[in-house]
């Protein structure tokens, strides 16, 4: 295990509104961002469009993510390919993910649900590290609320994937 490397991750799902409550589904974006603690950098990025089998990408998807159907058309592929090239070009087992809340189960759930082996053992939830060392055990927090309390600059778009995952790069170097 690789203690000195983290892979910070971020998935956008379909999504879709109803009566003013949201509901997601599917998995359409990885965003991927390798920390090296010892130089305190982000060292490698990646994106990875993901098609799904059995969701539509609603209008509402397309305004919060920016990911179109066309773009999925293009440029997306089965999950199961998408988590080969991270394991590939990220590493599996060997290293440590991290994501903002709990990206880990939607992961899991739809490689179960998909018979897909889930790429990785070992797992952070930056949030709850973040609440804990905040002395914020009790308070539900969004990755952008604790980036601007460390005053670290929210770059790009907020729910892309790519983008998510460098920003919470930025966060994890401060805080791990």
């Amino acid at each position: 295990m690789n203690f000195n490397r983290i892979v910070c991750f971020d998935l956008e799902m379909c999504c879709w509104n109803e009566n003013g409550k949201g509901r997601t589904g599917e998995i359409i974006e990885v965003g991927l961002a390798e920390i090296d603690l010892t130089k305190g950098e982000v060292v490698k990025r990646a994106q990875y469009y993901v098609k799904p089998e059995k969701d539509e990408i609603s209008l509402f998807c397309v305004d919060l993510t920016g990911i179109s159907p066309r773009k999925i058309e293009k440029q997306g592929r089965p999950l199961a390919d998408v988590l080969k090239s991270m394991v590939k070009n990220f590493g599996g087992t060997n290293k440590i993910y991290a994501a903002w809340g709990h990206d880990e189960q939607i992961l899991e759930a739809e490689c179960k649900a998909k018979g897909i082996e889930v790429p990785f053992n070992e797992f952070l939830n930056l949030a709850t590290i973040y609440r804990i060392r905040s002395r914020k055990k009790n308070e539900r927090m969004g990755q952008r609320r604790a980036m601007e309390e460390l005053d670290i600059e929210w770059e790009g778009r907020q729910h892309s994937g790519y983008v998510d995952a460098y920003n919470l790069a930025q966060l994890a170097l401060k805080i791990l």
